[in-house]
């Protein structure tokens, strides 16, 4: 179903089912014991979606939905991605920065799973529901946070730096944000207006890290709309194609470096090389090998 304005969802539907399949391969990771999260992979049984759960079974082969797409791949591929923004979080804590935010968490396990320094305050923002299922599904598992975590149940159309604040965030502060997988589900205008709040909340000294895609057409051509139908073949109901906002939106790096960020990026093969993976060389990979991960530190306030 194709996005609304004011559509919401839980994890197991819509935008926040593309957080259980990302924790999904997050668990693929896990197992392969190429990241530390042994959250990931109870956060997505409990969700309980068929089709995730019989992936992490084996009772559905990737491979089916892409030749290309192995287990290992899928790990590998995840591995890339946590690594990168679980480093911006610990180069700015050993940077003294001690208050970090995750922008539409879903069942990112940070605040739990990460080597925080005393005195350290995570914020988590995404939707009341899933905020309410992965803290009650932690707490049953008996899971602690390593920082303070204030969970901010809100949706980040609404008044997000106001809940925030209400929530204890210090903008006099450094902060380290994460806007991890999220700027494909925002519509062009929306993305600038995320990072303008984020450059008005930062103080000199803080840290951010997305993702850039340049080429969103990838999303909707014949490689992967054949994988969607695949997908859907074997019990999906994601459909990432009615989720993401097409239309031309500015370049994640021209725009933070025009709002006095000292930016730097990284292209996915040299990603992968920098954690000694080959980087895949299938139908798919290549329409998506522009996507760079992006990170900066607030060197002056516009």
């Amino acid at each position: 179903m194709a996005r609304t304005d004011g559509d919401s969802w839980d994890l197991a539907s819509s935008v926040g089912a593309t957080a259980t399949m990302v924790a999904g391969q997050r668990a693929l990771a896990h197992r392969e014991q190429l990241i530390d999260d042994p959250y990931a992979e109870p956060l997505v049984r409990a969700v309980g979606v068929d089709f995730f759960t019989k992936a992490l079974d084996g009772e559905i082969d990737l491979g089916d939905v892409n030749p290309a797409f192995t287990p290992r791949r899928a790990a590998e591929g995840m591995t890339v991605r946590t690594r990168f923004f679980d480093q911006v979080f610990l180069d700015a804590a050993a940077a003294g920065v001690r208050q970090a935010v995750i922008l539409a968490a879903g069942l990112d396990a940070r605040a739990y799973r990460l080597p925080w320094p005393t005195g350290t305050v995570v914020y988590e923002i995404d939707q009341p529901e899933v905020i309410e299922f992965k803290s009650t599904t932690l707490a049953d598992l008996g899971a602690t946070p390593t920082a303070q975590r204030h969970a901010v149940a809100i949706d980040l159309r609404d008044d997000w730096v106001k809940a925030l604040k209400d929530s204890g965030f210090d903008p006099s502060a450094p902060t380290a944000w994460i806007a991890e997988g999220l700027l494909i589900y925002l519509p062009p205008e929306a993305q600038d207006a995320l990072f303008d709040n984020i450059t008005a909340l930062s103080a000199p000294g803080s840290f951010v890290a997305c993702e850039q895609i340049g080429d969103m057409s990838a999303f909707d051509d014949e490689r992967h709309k054949l994988m969607s139908e695949r997908m859907k073949a074997l019990g999906s109901n994601i459909e990432i194609t009615d989720l993401i906002y097409q239309g031309d939106r500015n370049h994640v790096v021209d725009y933070l470096g025009n709002h006095g960020w000292d930016v730097a990026a990284v292209s996915m093969e040299d990603a992968y090389a920098d954690n000694d993976f080959e980087y895949p060389d299938d139908e798919m990979s290549r329409a998506f090998g522009d996507l760079k991960y992006v990170r900066a530190v607030l060197t002056r306030k516009p």
